[in-house]
């Protein structure tokens, strides 16, 4: 398996495969690899002829004061991860490669950005979608694979793939959990042991959601109180949001009638955590 910081040399690695009429496929990831990230990479080998990892911290998704420096590292580790899973090609690069220095384009979007996440990293998505289409032009994939963790993420990609008109089948992989429940996220390092125990009021709380809804109640305020409090049991939970919206629109729904996104994000100490349920 190859790591390729370079787009000079990569992109004649992907041509070559296209010539060979291969089917390629993408899971971006931000490196420091855990079991969620190995399922996106072992479904994109079922699916493809070649699977591309990259692996990139990307600079423009963090906002002022988050936690770029201290974002967890270590391209050996991943490596070993992406070999065991089945990858071709690890793209590695550093932010001057991905990002000129008078660099003054990005692409960014309305509507679906706004809440959740959007509320408190208001630039964060435009990092997102402006790293994420330079790696699907750089790539050129058939299909790219994201984790339902990131459920808004995963909405805003497909959105802009489908308003950009990108030739890429989006494919949404559903969350990895620890035995306990905690769903897998490289910022689970960064909780000291006591914090790791409270982190699992996320995942309690979203159940206790669900339940509400598939026992019939359909008061989404209900729902979203219900599950406010649950969470303000545990004293080293702070809360930042809990919605109920659409899966696709990220509209927040007032009455549960088909399909709902019940997504949290909480501070576990300084950590800020998401997790959700549909």
């Amino acid at each position: 398996m190859q790591i390729i910081k370079s787009i000079e040399e990569l992109r004649p690695i992907i041509r070559g495969w296209r010539r060979e009429g291969l089917r390629v496929g993408l899971v971006p990831t931000m490196g420091y690899l855990h079991d969620g990230h190995k399922s996106l990479i072992v479904k994109a080998v079922s699916e493809n002829d070649r699977v591309v990892v990259s692996d990139f911290v990307n600079p423009t998704q963090f906002g002022v004061g988050e936690d770029l420096a201290s974002y967890p590292r270590d391209i050996e580790r991943d490596a070993a991860i992406c070999e065991e899973a089945g990858a071709d090609l690890i793209f590695h690069p550093e932010p001057e490669e991905m990002y000129f220095a008078d660099n003054c384009t990005f692409v960014d979007m309305d509507k679906l950005t706004k809440g959740l996440c959007g509320k408190t990293r208001p630039t964060h998505f435009r990092g997102v979608c402006t790293v994420v289409s330079k790696l699907f032009h750089i790539v050129t994939p058939d299909k790219a694979y994201f984790g339902q963790k990131d459920a808004q993420q995963l909405a805003v990609i497909r959105r802009m793939v489908r308003d950009l008109n990108f030739d890429i089948e989006i494919v949404g992989c559903p969350i990895v959990r620890e035995a306990d429940g905690l769903a897998m996220s490289s910022r689970n390092t960064y909780l000291s042991k006591e914090e790791r125990i409270a982190a699992l009021i996320l995942h309690k709380s979203l159940m206790l959601g669900k339940g509400m809804a598939e026992q019939g109640e359909r008061d989404a305020a209900k729902i979203k109180a219900a599950i406010t409090c649950n969470i303000e049991t545990e004293p080293l939970a702070r809360v930042d949001y809990v919605e109920i919206v659409n899966p696709d629109t990220l509209e927040e729904l007032e009455k549960i009638e088909g399909e709902a996104l019940m997504a949290t994000a909480v501070y576990i100490g300084k950590t800020r955590l998401i997790d959700n349920v549909i």
